[in-house]
């Protein structure tokens, strides 16, 4: 999908250029000024990314997605806003335990009488 057209190829809408820019930056529109505008259409786009890869992509992904449509924006706030719209990656799963201990059973003996007390240190050492 084709980004929107105020998110191509510079920082979002009034969100900052680089300093190199500033003075030929389009004045800022009072409905973008502070975090709220910029986050507002920056999470558009990330729910959109997220949404067309199947809902798997995390910020380590969509980040690079982005840049790659021409949306710029720090990996960080990307993860912010992920954070707040409540959508994450997929992450893999721990590894199954087969084995569970029943605790109505005896433990078999130690044949080897080991010792796994701690001994008294001895010294300053």
């Amino acid at each position: 999908m084709e980004p929107s057209p105020g998110l191509r190829a510079h920082a979002i809408g009034g969100c900052g250029d680089s300093q190199q820019d500033w003075p030929h930056r389009r004045p800022l529109n009072p409905a973008t000024v502070g975090a709220g505008g910029c986050d507002a259409q920056l999470g558009d786009e990330i729910m959109r990314v997220w949404k067309d890869n199947y809902e798997v992509y995390g910020a380590f992904r969509i980040w690079p997605e982005l840049n790659r449509q021409g949306i710029r924006g720090a990996r960080y706030t990307v993860e912010r806003l992920m954070r707040q719209l409540g959508i994450a990656g997929v992450r893999r799963g721990k590894k199954v335990r087969t084995t569970v201990a029943d605790g109505r059973h005896e433990r078999a003996a130690d044949l080897l009488h080991r010792d796994f007390s701690a001994r008294p240190r001895t010294g300053a050492g």
